[in-house]
């Protein structure tokens, strides 16, 4: 598996990210080193950008955003969250980002 994406036995994600707040558009971008990068059309200000990546990410795993938690990283460009509920449909479509 790589560096960013680590699943732990009790089904939990945690994924490694790199940030880049006030984007054009909010997308995956490919990996930043050993974190996969995401662009987010949010400002960071007022915790907006943490709140759109939540979101966004929850979205994209077809689960609800109470899944989904930033463990860290509040104030940083890198950042962990752990995503918890998920099933086998979530981690594949993780996996083929």
């Amino acid at each position: 598996m790589s560096d960013w994406f680590r699943l732990a036995a009790d089904g939990r994600i945690t994924l490694t990210l790199h940030i880049q707040p006030g984007a054009k558009k909010t997308e995956f971008a490919g990996l930043h080193g050993d974190a996969l990068k995401i662009r987010l059309a949010a400002p960071p200000v007022d915790g907006k950008a943490n709140e759109a990546l939540v979101k966004f990410v929850a979205e994209v795993l077809g689960l609800p955003k109470s899944a989904v938690n930033l463990k860290s990283g509040q104030t940083s460009r890198r950042k962990v969250l752990e995503v918890t509920g998920s099933d086998s449909q979530a981690i594949a479509r993780l996996l083929t980002l």
